[in-house]
Parts: structure tokens; C-alpha cells; sequence
């Protein structure tokens, strides 16, 4: 019995680990010179590999999802995260904000320790391996350094992600070979991504790269405290990242969606007011602002290039302003910035063991299926479960065919 995981982002070595587990010969097959590369990245600054948010609140955040992965998460959720990455002698950590991550921060040290794992249990590893498709009769196509190859399995997992990133090997070109298939597959788009305000050109000279870490975003009767990124053109981060499905939505159906960033959200606002109210004297508006509310620079020149004049001019313009800064939010970045993507193969063509319905035998997970869900460790845990779920449903497959 020999099962072939094509992919070998997380979903591709969770599902690779529990047919190993079960005694069957896999081979991963991955694009890139070395499995895990978005997963590298994606823990440079600090691996959030789950939340510890009680289930309650973490199936939510699946949006539309949420039933299918309260079943899900249910069979391989936060908790049991947090136990694997134990085994695998990587000791985690809750920080401030219920963020759970490594205790080394990076994810270098857990892809090796899962890698060599692996190979243990004899998985084998084919990089540089690009899935072409199906051959006549029903070979897998690779083009690999030797030209192409042609491989047989008693059954496939496609774990190819999503459309982003496809620098690191998720370049979304097998939505043309499932489509030719005929497997339904809903638009891809960019999920946890930053959106265009179009500055002034002195605005992003001044500023872009610059970063506002105590702001609130409100969007839709939702509010986030946290931190935004000022771009070359528009804003990215942790609170834009978090809403971006709503504003992004909102986007495609009405041109636009206007949100508002709190810039001090620890005043209220008859305190930035009275700050406000005080006498200037001689002093510019930025030498005002910095001596009365100790604004950031760069919270400052939102507020010039966002407001009219007449605004700056009058204290209570402002002050509402700054509590609730309008941002007319214009177009999410190109779907190869996004963090992740939205969109994939629909979970209605798949069984409940993630097994194509008109392709026995082959089943898929991860990024490229149909959900999204919020950074945070949220999206990565997801990927982790469909992962297992699809490996199960492949060693079934195999077991009892």
C-alpha cells in the first residue's frame, strides 16, 4: 500500500505522519527545493502555532466554516496541537494576547524535529517535484530534475495550499488541472492581507514602513485592539489582518468599505478634548499634538492626510477624529501578498473524510480548500486538521480498498 502526499506544507506532513503512523509507505512529493517553506517564513518573526482560546471561541472564527471545523477540531484541535508539538520535544508557551508559540519563537526547530520524525517512520521526500496532473492511466505527472516522472499510489492527498506566496510553492495552478476534472472550486482571494488607501506620494515617502502598535480598528460592529503597518500604499497588520474578510467582502460589493482607526484608545474622547481645548499659542499643530497627546509622528500625518484642514483646525473635529479616524479602504493587495488565501476546492465535492466524491481515492486538505480563518494561530491549526483528517480518510481508503 503506498499513499503519495503532494505537498509538503503542514496539511501535507500532518496527513504524511498519520498514514506513517499506520504502517503505510508515503512519499511526499513537494515543489520546492525543501518541505515547509511557508511554514519557515511564516515563523521568522515568532511561530503562533495555535490560540489558547477556548473551543467556544475559536470555532467561530472559521466564519461560514465553523461547523464543518467544529468536527474538525474536535478530533485534532489547539489542545492536541500543543501535545504533538511536545512529542516532538517542542515546548510551547501562552503569551500576553492567548497567542501560543514555541518556546524558541521559530519554527525551524519543530520542522526539523518533525522532518527527521518522519523520515523514522519512513516517510520519503521528493523535492523539486511539480505535480502536472494525471497521466492516461491515472499516474501522477511530475516534472522533477530528472524530467518528467510518472508515479502510481494505491491513493493521493493533495495538500497544495492556497494562491499565495507562490515565491514558496503555493501558486494555485492546480485549480486549472481539479477544474478540468470537473471539481467545483470557489474563487480564490486574499484572506489576512492588507488593503490600498492610495496616499499622496509625501505621505508614503514619509512614512510607509512605519508601524502604530496601540490602535483600535473598527469595521462592521467589530472592534480589535492591536497594531497596523503603514505601507506604500495603505495599511497591513494585525487588526487589518483580522477583519480582512469583512472589509475585502464589503469591497467587492460596494466599491468601498470605510473603517475608522482609534489612534489613542486609552484617552477617551472628553480627554483627547481637554487636551485639546488647551492654549497653542505659537506652537504648529504637530508640536501641539506631540506635547498634549504625545501622538506618534506618523498618527500625526494620518491625520493630515486624511482630514481636511478645517478638521485640524477645530478641536472637536479632531478629537472625534481621533478616536475614530475615518479610512476609506479601497482594494485588498494582490492575492500573491496575502497571507493566506480564501476560496479552494468546495467542501461540497468532498466526503467527511476530505475524499474527492468523483475521484475515489483522492483526497485533499489544507490551504486549498474552501475556508479562511484569522491569523492568530488560527489558520495554521485549521491546516493541521484537515491534514489528519485527510490522512485518516486516505489510510481507510487503502485498508479497505
Amino acid at each position: 500500500m503506498t499513499v503519495i502526499v503532494i505537498g509538503g506544507g503542514p496539511a501535507g506532513l500532518m496527513a504524511a505522519e498519520v498514514l506513517a503512523e499506520r504502517g503505510i509507505d508515503v512519499a511526499i512529493h513537494d515543489a520546492m527545493p525543501s518541505p515547509g517553506r511557508k511554514f519557515l517564513l511564516a515563523g521568522k518573526g515568532g511561530l503562533n502555532l495555535t490560540h489558547s482560546e477556548a473551543l467556544g471561541g475559536f470555532i467561530p472564527r472559521y466564519g461560514a466554516r465553523a461547523g464543518l471545523f467544529q468536527s474538525l477540531l474536535a478530533d485534532f484541535g489547539p489542545a492536541d496541537l500543543r501535545r504533538w508539538a511536545k512529542e516532538l520535544g517542542i515546548d510551547t508557551f501562552v503569551g500576553s494576547s492567548g497567542r501560543v508559540f514555541p518556546d524558541e519563537m521559530k519554527s525551524a526547530p519543530l520542522l526539523r524535529a518533525w522532518i527527521k520524525r518522519l523520515k523514522s517512520q519512513g516517510v520519503t521526500f521528493n523535492v523539486r517535484h511539480y505535480w502536472l496532473g494525471w497521466a492516461p492511466d491515472g499516474g501522477l505527472r511530475f516534472r522533477s530534475p530528472q524530467g518528467e516522472v510518472t508515479v502510481r499510489a494505491d491513493a493521493t492527498v493533495l495538500a497544495l495550499g492556497g494562491a499565495s506566496w507562490p515565491h514558496l510553492g503555493s501558486d494555485g495552478c492546480w485549480e486549472t488541472l481539479l477544474a478540468e476534472r470537473g471539481i467545483d472550486i470557489a474563487p480564490m482571494k486574499p484572506a489576512n492581507c492588507g488593503f490600498d488607501l492610495d496616499w499622496s506620494r509625501h505621505f508614503a515617502d514619509k512614512f510607509a514602513g512605519r508601524r502604530l502598535s496601540t490602535v483600535v480598528l473598527s469595521f462592521d460592529e467589530q472592534s480589535l485592539r492591536g497594531e497596523v503597518t503603514l505601507t506604500a500604499t495603505g495599511m497591513e497588520g494585525g487588526c487589518i489582518y483580522a477583519l480582512s474578510a469583512p472589509i475585502r467582502d464589503a469591497i467587492a460589493a460596494n466599491g468601498l468599505a470605510m473603517a475608522s482607526l482609534d489612534l489613542m484608545p486609552d484617552w477617551d474622547e472628553a480627554r483627547v478634548l481637554a487636551a485639546l481645548s488647551g492654549p497653542r499659542g505659537s506652537k504648529s499643530l504637530s508640536t501641539f499634538l506631540k506635547k498634549t497627546l504625545a501622538l506618534d509622528p506618523a498618527a500625526m500625518g494620518l491625520l493630515r492626510e486624511l482630514l481636511p484642514r478645517e478638521d485640524l483646525d477645530n478641536p472637536t473635529m479632531l478629537a472625534a477624529s481621533i478616536k475614530a479616524l475615518p479610512l476609506p479602504l479601497l482594494r485588498p493587495r494582490p492575492l500573491p501578498e496575502a497571507i493566506s488565501t480564501a476560496g479552494g476546492v468546495r467542501f461540497e465535492e468532498l466526503d467527511s473524510q476530505l475524499m474527492l466524491k468523483t475521484m475515489p481515492g483522492v483526497f485533499a486538505a489544507g490551504e486549498m480548500l474552501d475556508w479562511e480563518a484569522p491569523t492568530g494561530g488560527y489558520l495554521l491549526t485549521g491546516s493541521f486538521a484537515t491534514g489528519r483528517r485527510a490522512g485518516l480518510g486516505a489510510a481507510k481508503w487503502v485498508t479497505q480498498s
